[in-house]
């Protein structure tokens, strides 16, 4: 493991959830002569190694996490907060889609777009809280 590669994994823990330019970013205030570059290919050899995993919580690029535990991401598109939840809550999901597809679903790659708790009580009309 060079130096270069333990910051960006270092980095990649302390955000929980992060795309390759605020890992870069992290990983510059320790050593500024670190560039997206060296980030992006230390993030493909972590995974590559199992150490972190990526996801698309959206548009834009992927979000890197570590690979401690598998986890659903449930993503907020009115305020862009990441909730995580168990794998295991898509277990119903997965059945349903290997008995009817074939289809062997990795959950714990998988980001649920929708509204958070505290944003659906901001838009809800007064009195229907």
């Amino acid at each position: 493991m060079t130096p270069q590669r333990q910051l960006v994994l270092d980095a990649v823990r302390e955000l929980r959830h992060a795309t390759p330019e605020q890992v870069c970013q992290r990983a510059q205030a320790t050593a500024p002569s670190v560039n997206i570059t060296t980030v992006y290919r230390a993030l493909d050899l972590l995974e590559q190694l199992g150490l972190v995993r990526h996801t698309h919580l959206g548009h834009g690029a992927p979000t890197y996490s570590v690979d401690e535990h598998e986890h659903v991401h449930l993503v907020c598109h009115v305020c862009g907060e990441v909730d995580e939840v168990p794998c295991e809550t898509l277990d119903a999901l997965a059945g349903l889609l290997d008995r009817e597809r074939g289809f062997g679903l990795d959950a714990g790659h998988v980001a649920l777009s929708g509204t958070c708790r505290r944003c659906r009580r901001d838009a809800a009309p007064p009195g229907r809280e």
